[in-house]
This record gives structure tokens, sequence and C-alpha cells, in this order.
């Protein structure tokens, strides 16, 4: 199918575009950017007009629970409720049933994507067997069957040998290390973030050191072994710091944190929803502030959502015993609008958070608009104003604090591959 994207804002971080621009599309590829290439005959119109065009949203971090619970979602409903957002990449982690350590596995994780048609899936391999710790996990055979990156979740590898010899093999192999970090020992109990709230509430702190001490650790590690190394999802100001330290002595490390932890603080917990019990936990202000002057300043490269969906039941105990999580690919686009509305970042630099920054530290050949590239595109009105329902919600979970409440910034088409894959008309 032919397709004229017509009068939006074009933003392509990649080959540093932002102009009132048309778009053609083509066989699945960016045929042209301005005017119509010869012999281009028109099938579908879409007007942009008042839009921002960019490229489709890459997502770090999502779990879409398949293989797993089908009561929490499955790649079908997660791919949905994704291009809804106007993501078309998603990282799923190796937290499966079975989990990601075998090739098989991640070849159903990519077969079940090309089932849905909707978006493209890249998981994440296990960096040990069964996330035990004890055993490397098959990673070379895992990245042949489409693994993009290993990580033993936020169950830390405890034996530091162990963890050594994992980097020094994904070195060898140029393969990218994720660091989850969460010290299993410091955290162990505890639901949120350990503070005045967190006292005053009489529940168990996570303190700031189940975080620090895994982070210095990986530091160390990839510092000897030189493996490419990221840490993903950080929650704390004192993370930021040492990781901006290390790049400073040109430590090639990179980062992301999730859109939660850049808006909200231990203090919202204080109503006892069990819709903030994450984990990482939400952190303090003084973090919080961290967290965001670390994306200003470069230390962090990309927000993600870390998309976790549950059941409803999952989330109906009391606040301590809930499974820990929320949804949020949905709502990613229109929170961090909210980092554009406060004059923190502009809208280049937003897109380019979550486009290009994690098609780079990913090594995809994504988040780029370039005449010949996938068409790969989202299209959204940044003054809609629009309200996420559990009607509404294509998430099979319905697990986020911000159900029902105002948004702004709302995605009008998602395009995957040059198709259509959401329209919200």
């Amino acid at each position: 199918m032919n397709i004229h994207i017509k009068g939006g804002r074009l933003i392509d971080p990649a080959n540093q575009i932002d102009s009132l621009t048309d778009l053609f599309i083509s066989n699945g590829r960016i045929a042209s950017v301005g005017s119509a290439p010869d012999n281009f005959i028109v099938d579908q119109v879409i007007d942009a007009s008042n839009k921002i065009v960019c490229p489709g949203l890459i997502d770090m971090c999502a779990h879409a629970r398949e293989p797993g619970p089908a009561q929490k979602g499955s790649i079908r409903t997660e791919s949905m409720a994704a291009v809804a957002g106007g993501i078309t990449t998603m990282v799923t982690p190796p937290t499966t049933s079975p989990i990601v350590d075998s090739p098989a596995v991640a070849k159903l994780i990519k077969d079940r994507c090309i089932e849905a048609g909707k978006i493209t899936i890249h998981p994440m391999g296990a960096l040990t067997k069964a996330l035990e710790g004890e055993q490397l996990a098959p990673m070379h055979a895992l990245a042949s069957s489409g693994c993009i990156a290993f990580t033993n979740s936020r169950q830390a590898v405890a034996n530091s040998l162990v963890l050594t010899r994992c980097l020094e093999y994904a070195a060898t192999h140029d393969l990218l290390v994720i660091f989850q970090a969460q010290d299993a020992s410091l955290a162990q109990g505890g639901c949120m973030h350990d503070d005045s709230t967190c006292t005053r509430l009489g529940l168990n702190g996570i303190p700031e050191s189940a975080e620090t001490v895994e982070v210095a650790r990986g530091l160390l590690l990839t510092e000897q072994t030189g493996v490419r190394a990221h840490f993903g999802q950080l929650s704390c100001e004192r993370s930021v710091r040492m990781i901006t330290e290390a790049q400073e002595r040109g430590l090639p490390v990179t980062a992301d944190v999730s859109i939660q932890n850049l808006l909200l603080t231990d203090e919202n917990v204080n109503g006892f929803n069990n819709n903030f019990h994450l984990i990482p936990p939400l952190r303090s202000q003084l973090d919080r502030a961290g967290l965001i002057q670390g994306l200003l300043g470069g230390t962090i490269q990309a927000i993600c959502s870390d998309h976790q969906p549950h059941e409803s039941a999952a989330k109906e105990a009391p606040f301590a015993d809930t499974e820990p999580g929320m949804i949020g690919l949905e709502t990613l686009l229109s929170l961090s609008l909210w980092l554009v509305d406060q004059e923190m970042l502009d809208l280049p630099q937003l897109i380019e958070k979550l486009t290009l920054a994690p098609a780079t530290i990913l090594g995809l050949d994504e988040g780029n608009l370039a005449v010949g590239r996938t068409a790969d595109i989202c299209i959204f009105d940044p003054e809609e104003e629009w309200t996420l329902t559990p009607e509404s919600s294509h998430s099979r979970g319905k697990n986020t604090p911000f159900m029902g409440h105002p948004l702004k910034g709302r995605v009008t088409n998602t395009l995957h591959q040059g198709h259509i894959v959401y329209s919200a008309t």
C-alpha cells in the first residue's frame, strides 16, 4: 500500500528533521520526505494536520507475559496496547514461564509476535540458566534465536565470580548485558522506599542501597570485563551519580528510567493505593530530582514504560501482599509529554529519548525515518486530552494509578512496517 501522510510536523531526531512536511510510504518503507516520488500512486491519505509525525516509539522494558499466566496478558493483547500508545518496538524481559533461557522459548516469542502482526518484539535472554545465578545461559544460541540483550532481571547473580564469567562471555561475543539492579537480601520483605512515609504507614522498606550496591558492583565488573552494559529502570539519585562518574571516566555505559519514577514519589503511596506498589519502588523527591537531572544531563539516555500487567486479583490484597508493577504502554507518550509541558525537554529531545536513543543502545536499525528505512511511525496530537478507562484499555491488565485521570497527548495512528496497525477513529 502507498500511503501519503499529509501536513504533519515531522520530527525525526536521527536525521535532525523538525518541519512541516509530507511523508510518503511504499512497500513498507519510507519512499520520500517532502514531495512524492516519481509515479507514486496514493492508495491512502492520512491527514496529520496539527499533529506530530515521528518514528514509532521503542520501549526498552515491557512485559507481555507470554509464555506465562494468560490472565495477566498475552503478546496479542499487549501488542494492541503498545500500538495504541504509538509503540512499534518492544523489548521483553526473560521472566516468562518458562524463562527465556533456551532458543525454543525465544523462537516462540518471535513467532507469536509475527502471528499478532502489530509490533516488533525483541526478547531479552536470561543471563544465567533459570535466572538462578549459578550457570551461564546459552547466550550465543539465544542471540542467534533473536535475543537482543541479556539480563538476570531483578534476581541479581549473588556469586560475583559467576557474574564475572557471564560478563566475560558476553564481552567476547559483543552481547549487551542489562543490569536491573537490586540486591535481593537488602530488598527482602520490602514493598516501598525505605523512608519516613514507609515508617508512618507501617510497611517494610527497600533501602536505596538495594539498588546502589548492585550498580556499584555492575560498574566495577563492567570496567574489568569490557562488556557492553546498560542499567535499566534506575530509581536512585546516587545510582545516577555513580553512572555519571563512570561515563566521565570513559566507561561506555548507558541507562534508562521508567516514566513513573520521573513523575511520582513514595509520598504517592500515602493512601495505600496498590497500584503504587512498584519494583523498583517510587523513591524520594531527592531521588526523583536526581533522575530528572540525569535525564537532562545525558547520563540517562532513554525513557521506558516498565509495563507490568496484572489481573485484578493480584492487586486486591493488602498493599505489601500485592504483586508489584503497573501497566504503561498506552500512557508512556502522554505521561512523557509532561516533561515538555514543564519545559524540561523540548519535543524533539523527548522523541529522541523514546526512539533514537533506545535504538542506538540496542543496536537496532529503527527509530529513523530516512528514505529506505522501515516505516514504523507514530502520529499523535500533542494537545488532545483523553482518559484511559478499563473499557478503553487494550492491555489485559488494568493496574495503573493513572486510570481515569485526564491525560494530554493522544496517539491517532500507528504504522508498523508500512501497515496501519492502529487508528483512533
